[in-house]
């Protein structure tokens, strides 16, 4: 394991974590929350913040598929969205709903300087960003997608947004 360079718990809880907070909208499967933990964790991300009825860390499917990320990376629970967007803009957020939706930016075109503070939302399973979440949001970024399916399991369209942000703040990560 020391091949692999992982960080302790410790290690991890005292790393510069990259300023992007993951908040998820009611989404339904705990294997889906538990997998954007362990992802966040993969890319040192700042915190995730989980909204409405997504299931908070200790139901056994976050357990079963977070592999422990459950307890290293930081979580806030909130009730509304709304209140998560009020949060996030107190502390200099540029918030962006991950849906597709008119004056979406496809995700290989956003522009973002290494430092910038994102938040990304992810919607329900079934339904995405709900509507309301959309009227609140700065923008809109879209995953390009070329065949006849035009949706993602959650998980799945996380993974590609977070590498995707993450990648390009690599050359100043610590």
């Amino acid at each position: 394991m020391d091949e692999l360079n992982r960080k302790t718990a410790e290690e991890f809880r005292a790393a510069k974590k990259i300023p992007i907070i993951v908040v998820l909208e009611n989404i339904r499967s705990g294997y889906n929350v538990g997998s954007l933990f362990r992802t966040s964790d993969a890319f040192l991300i700042e915190a995730i913040y989980l909204v409405g009825w997504t299931a908070h860390p200790g139901h056994k499917e976050i357990k079963k598929t977070a592999l422990g990320a459950e307890d290293t990376v930081t979580w806030l629970p909130f009730p509304t969205t709304a209140e998560a967007i009020t949060h996030l803009r107190s502390i200099d957020y540029r918030v962006l709903a991950v849906e597709q939706a008119e004056g979406a930016i496809s995700l290989e075109k956003l522009k973002s300087a290494a430092e910038e503070k994102i938040a990304l939302i992810f919607g329900n399973e079934n339904a995405g960003v709900e509507q309301e979440t959309i009227a609140l949001r700065d923008g809109c970024l879209e995953i390009p997608q070329l065949g006849m399916k035009h949706s993602l399991n959650i998980a799945t369209a996380a993974g590609i947004v977070l590498w995707e942000l993450v990648r390009e703040r690599l050359p100043v990560m610590p």
